[in-house]
């Protein structure tokens, strides 16, 4: 006999069955496929036109850095020699002629009064920038995930310390700091009558930047792990004895992934932007170390008289910058659809 379980559930068992995995005819039985989290990140990111093509823009950037030197061998210039000295190039006033002398074999013309070769210049100065810009970011983040996680997973007088902490460093004027702290710093290690080498000022600028770049990092960790270590799977964690370090590994930081992407795409274009700034106003990099900041500051000397030198770092910041924040805004999209711009 058929208990009145049985019978229910042999009743039920027809309409439970789902629509999707009838068998079409002269077909297999179709099956449903699930996609896990990072496929549907993925999928959303590659359906952003947008971000797909800065994503090119952007790895077209870093190619162009990583190849810099087989780029000078095959263009046959570096971004040291003086070219136009020697060869005409140079009008009575030490100026290129007509675009800046662009020509067949200097594409993007030559450097007022000097010479030197504009496209080198802009190609090694894409090296420098993303280096230091990449270097300052990771130490940035790295400070920031931490100092943020400690604050808002113990909280307390602890939390309340470093926040405070946190709100001291962020009133510091960032540009006015950065002007007379680099200088400080190069002291520290150069005597004032010596040469100061390119990686001393290139230590200097990453320590100030990083002092001053990880407070919104922090925060940002800070909100989201307070709202995170009130969650059942913590609370679970913690009744099963879990230790404070495999809560904050295996609970919190698997979850903070997205926030610590998204910011760091927008930190890394603005790092470039001060370490221009900082050579821009001579305490950054000097001659005849290339950088786009420096050639912001030699183009500003001959802005009237030759235009064409400002032209091309210019739009290469502008691509580039431009370029990393739209790439920004489609990692967001891709990681909380519910962002949507």
């Amino acid at each position: 006999m058929t208990s009145p379980s049985q019978a229910e559930q042999v009743g039920l068992e027809p309409a439970l069955e789902p629509a999707d995995t009838a068998i079409p005819e002269g077909g297999k039985k179709q099956e449903l496929a699930g996609r896990s989290p990072g496929q549907l990140i993925w999928l959303r990111y590659k359906r952003d036109r947008v971000g797909v093509l800065c994503t090119y823009v952007v790895l077209a950037f870093y190619l162009v850095a990583l190849c810099a030197p087989l780029i000078s061998m095959l263009y046959g210039k570096n971004p040291y020699d003086q070219y136009g000295l020697d060869n005409g190039l140079f009008d009575e006033f030490g100026l290129p002629g007509a675009y800046g002398g662009m020509s067949s074999e200097h594409w993007f013309g030559i450097e007022p009064n000097l010479g030197r070769d504009v496209f080198m210049q802009l190609v090694y100065g894409i090296r420098t920038s993303l280096l230091m810009a990449i270097v300052v970011t990771i130490l940035s983040i790295g400070l920031g995930v931490l100092i943020g996680l400690v604050g808002g997973f113990m909280g307390g007088w602890v939390d309340y310390a470093i926040s405070r902490v946190t709100d001291f460093a962020l009133a510091i004027p960032s540009q006015l700091f950065m002007i007379a702290a680099t200088p400080v710093i190069v002291a520290v290690f150069v005597g004032p009558l010596d040469e100061t080498p390119t990686y001393v000022r290139a230590l200097s600028i990453i320590i100030v930047l990083w002092f001053l770049g990880w407070m919104g990092m922090a925060r940002l960790v800070r909100s989201t792990t307070l709202t995170l270590r009130e969650r059942e799977f913590v609370e679970a964690a913690k009744v099963s004895g879990a230790s404070r370090w495999r809560i904050i590994r295996k609970e919190l930081l698997p979850n903070l992934v997205s926030p610590i992407i998204v910011q760091a795409t927008y930190t890394l274009p603005s790092t470039i932007l001060s370490v221009a700034f900082l050579s821009f106003v001579g305490v950054g990099f000097v001659e005849p170390t290339p950088d786009w900041g420096r050639m912001f500051a030699t183009g500003a000397k001959y802005m009237e008289s030759a235009p064409m030198y400002m032209l091309f770092p210019g739009a290469a910041m502008f691509i580039f910058v431009a370029a990393f924040n739209l790439l920004g805004d489609s990692v967001r999209d891709a990681f909380d659809p519910k962002s949507g711009r």
